[in-house]
């Protein structure tokens, strides 16, 4: 079962409240997206603290119910 462009964008934002959530379905198919994430929760930490908090809001379904999200993060531009 595929997870919506919704329920990710629900997720991401119940984790990341502040979050702009844009979600991308990349071929069409329910399984393969790209999310593009901005939030100011991100500033001061790596690229790769930010994807794994990103990782963390999706509680568990990265790698299961969502087979592929492409990420890029960002902090607002000021």
């Amino acid at each position: 079962m595929a997870m919506s462009a919704a329920d990710i964008e629900r997720f991401i934002k119940e984790g990341l409240p502040d979050a702009k959530v844009e979600i991308r379905d990349l071929a069409g198919d329910g399984n393969h997206y790209a999310a593009t994430v901005i939030s100011q929760a991100f500033k001061g930490k790596s690229r790769v603290q930010q994807h794994q908090m990103v990782y963390a809001a999706l509680k568990g379904n990265m790698g299961g119910v969502l087979h592929a999200l492409a990420l890029t993060t960002s902090t607002p531009q000021e």
